[in-house]
């Protein structure tokens, strides 16, 4: 069930290996990804990850873990506010910030914070539906 104030957390590290298949599959191969020797020129001073790529632990979060498994994500706005960097912790938090009875739906706030600063990198909110409240 979706209820009001409800809260999650998830922490997570991505690789160079997995931007690099990420760079492949997407087809996404910007030097700033993959290219150590170019991203040491540039101001992040090593890769980084593609933002859609790290944005996609809501994904994983939303239709698997919170609120349960088969929730339905229905919708995201994302701001990408800071660097995402292959081998650092980040940890990502969810908040229902409003649910719409009518709709069978919610609103849930979805952040990244990198965690050795505590620097949020991603800012956001998701519409979902929970399995349950499916009509």
């Amino acid at each position: 069930m979706l209820k009001l104030g409800d809260t999650y957390t998830s922490k997570f590290t991505i690789t160079q290996e997995q931007v690099n298949a990420f760079a492949r599959l997407s087809g996404d191969d910007n030097p700033i990804h993959i290219d150590q020797e170019f991203a040491a020129n540039t101001p992040f001073k090593q890769t980084i990850v593609h933002g859609i790529f790290s944005a996609s632990v809501f994904s994983k979060v939303l239709g698997t873990e919170f609120p349960g498994h088969g929730s339905i994500y229905l919708g995201q706005k994302l701001e990408f506010k800071r660097p995402v960097f292959p081998g650092k912790e980040y940890e990502a938090r969810f908040e229902i910030t409003e649910t719409r009875e009518g709709k069978h739906t919610a609103v849930v706030s979805t952040q990244v914070f990198e965690l050795e600063r505590g620097k949020i990198v991603i800012d956001g909110w998701a519409e979902m539906m929970n399995k349950e409240q499916l009509p």
